[in-house]
Order: C-alpha cells, then sequence, then structure tokens
C-alpha cells in the first residue's frame, strides 16, 4: 500500500510539473501575440499619418506626393516598443516597430516592418 501512495504521488507531481511548464509556454505566447497585436495598431496608426503627410500639399507642410521628409515626430518610443522609419522613397515607405516581448523565434523581441504607399499598408517583415 506504500508503494501504491508513493506512485500516486510521483505522478501527480509530474502532472503538476507539466502543468505549470505547459500554463507558462502559453502565456508567454499570448504576452507576444498581444506585443505583435500592440505594434501592428500602432504602425497602422503611423502608416495613417504617413499617407496624410503624402496628400498634404508642400506648402502646408506636407510632402506633396512624396514620402521623403516624413519623420514620426517624437513618437518613436512608447509602452509597446520602439518605433522607427525604415527606409523612405517617393512613392512608398517602411515603418519598423520593434516589441518588448520575444517574437517567434524566442530569441529576438517581436518585430514587424509595415511597407506603406500612397494607398495601402502592407506588413511585409514579422517575428
Amino acid at each position: 500500500m506504500g508503494q501504491q501512495q508513493f506512485l500516486l504521488i510521483a505522478l501527480t507531481v509530474v502532472i503538476v510539473a507539466l502543468m505549470v511548464a505547459v500554463s507558462i509556454a502559453m502565456f508567454l505566447d499570448h504576452a507576444a501575440a498581444a506585443n505583435r497585436d500592440a505594434i501592428s495598431n500602432d504602425l497602422v496608426n503611423f502608416a495613417s499619418r504617413a499617407q496624410e503627410y503624402f496628400r498634404k500639399p508642400a506648402m502646408l507642410g506636407g510632402g506633396g506626393g512624396s514620402f521623403v521628409g516624413f519623420t514620426l515626430g517624437s513618437f518613436t518610443q512608447n509602452a509597446d516598443g520602439k518605433f522607427e522609419v525604415d527606409a523612405v522613397g517617393q512613392a512608398d515607405m517602411k515603418i519598423k516597430g520593434t516589441g518588448i516581448e520575444l517574437g517567434y523565434d524566442t530569441v529576438n523581441p517581436v518585430k514587424l516592418v509595415v511597407q506603406v504607399t500612397p494607398d495601402s499598408v502592407q506588413v511585409v517583415e514579422v517575428n
């Protein structure tokens, strides 16, 4: 009877340890997904501002049909991560967002890059 109880206790400890490990992994995955969604929302907001800059005449402080000169201003960092203009051209640009959680590879932080054109926004890189 003592051996049976010991085996049941050992089995219970193993099952509880597995459940804790799985729940930690699920929590970290959810945290990364939430950070990825927040970065995505911020990047869409920046892309909208970039498109507004593109359409605004140069006389009014816009790009006058070009993304050249667009900056994020003081909005380069928030609680979600850091943001930067990655590449700027006449008719398109890329904005990169780097999050605070680890990405899919569990080594590097969450990173999204969006390509902005005058009439579209497309995610071109995700980690």
